[in-house]
């Protein structure tokens, strides 16, 4: 019983440790982009990872979340970044926030 109990304990301290990680510290500070360089974020990559489970795999659209693929032609740049700050419709807010929001508009700006 009590070998049970610690494959239990020690799985379940792995499964836990390797979901946790993602995150940097508060103690280091964020990286800034100095002016007029382009920045270092993959806006592809985090459009990837927080919108296609809502606007789908191409961003082509699913249920009540509109399509992303075309928005640019609908939604100027700054407009896009104000969907993302304060939300619109079912999307809440701040699912991407900073640097990362700045450059998934810019780069959704392009999507034509």
């Amino acid at each position: 019983m009590k070998k049970s109990l610690m494959a239990l304990l020690f799985g379940t301290t792995l499964i836990l440790g390797a979901c946790g990680g993602g995150e940097s510290s508060e103690s280091e500070p964020p990286e800034e982009t100095p002016a007029g360089e382009e920045s270092s974020v993959d806006a592809e990559q985090v459009v990837n990872q927080n919108c296609i489970s809502c606007h789908g795999e191409n961003l082509e659209g699913q249920g009540n979340f509109p399509a992303l693929n075309d928005v640019g032609s609908r939604l100027s740049e700054d407009e896009i970044l104000t969907v993302i700050q304060e939300g619109r419709g079912a999307m809440p807010a701040g699912i991407i926030e900073g640097e990362e929001a700045e450059a998934v508009a810019a780069w959704l700006s392009e999507q034509q």
